[in-house]
């Protein structure tokens, strides 16, 4: 009885122990200075388990802040590369899937458009390529086009467009999806050019699009910002064709 009881009086004080280790390490960051002292007198026991707590600590660290990224990066969908069909791709002939999946067009702040018809893996390969920044510890921020002029719509009517504009500007890597499939205004053009005028050689913007560089002009109102935002684009640009019909015609349950 004796024994039982000593047993859960030093079960009690352990538990009461590490609630208490717990509490001071939510508003203690380590001190070098302190830590030297403690392994001055640590055992080789100690030492071990101190390698493996900051150890684990460094990876749920990792890990966190590339969750974090994801979330914040605004994602439709989780996509990846798993699986995904290169074979609707046309790449340029000195610029390959390597050095696409490497991610260093974003350490060069070059854009790349995504041009192709309607259901053909454009967004997919966006989001993908964005996710895969992410778990590099990258910024990104995906929109689609209505939702980007939206919220910069909506800001500048709140007077707080340039708080809006340096969140986006966070970002290393901007996806722009679905540009062109809706008229754009005066207004709006000019909002969205402050975007990518902002971007350029300082970060990497993804179009996905439907529409050639020809009809940007068209879809933006305003030959002249076209021309100057075509320019920006090719210069430090790749272009990638999707070919093919529509994935998801072919697999629509309703032509079954």
């Amino acid at each position: 009885m004796n024994t039982t009881n000593t047993a859960k009086r030093r079960r009690a004080t352990t538990l009461a122990q590490q609630e208490r280790i717990l509490d001071m390490a939510t508003s203690l960051p380590l001190t070098k200075s302190v830590l030297r002292e403690v392994m001055a007198e640590a055992t080789t026991a100690n030492l071990d388990l101190i390698e493996r707590w900051f150890g684990l600590e460094i990876e749920q660290r990792a890990r966190s802040r590339k969750a974090r990224l994801i979330r914040q990066a605004g994602f439709p969908t989780a996509k990846s590369l798993d699986g995904y069909d290169w074979s609707r791709l046309k790449m340029p002939a000195d610029w390959g899937r390597g050095r696409l999946e490497s991610l260093e067009f974003i350490e060069h702040a070059e854009d790349l458009v995504l041009y192709g018809n309607v259901g053909c893996g454009k967004t997919h390969l966006a989001v993908a390529i964005g996710r895969l920044a992410c778990l590099n510890n990258i910024p990104v921020r995906f929109f689609t086009a209505s939702d980007l002029l939206m919220r910069l719509r909506r800001a500048k009517n709140d007077n707080r467009l340039d708080h809006e504009l340096a969140a986006i500007g966070k970002a290393r890597l901007v996806i722009i999806d679905e540009f062109g499939y809706m008229p754009i205004d005066e207004e709006d053009s000019r909002l969205l050019f402050q975007v990518i005028s902002d971007s350029y050689e300082t970060r990497s913007i993804i179009y996905t699009t439907n529409i050639e560089f020809s009809g940007w002009g068209r879809i933006l109102g305003d030959a002249n910002m076209a021309a100057a935002l075509i320019d920006r684009t090719v210069h430090h640009g790749r272009l990638i064709r999707f070919q093919g019909e529509s994935y998801r015609s072919q697999h629509a349950l309703m032509t079954k």
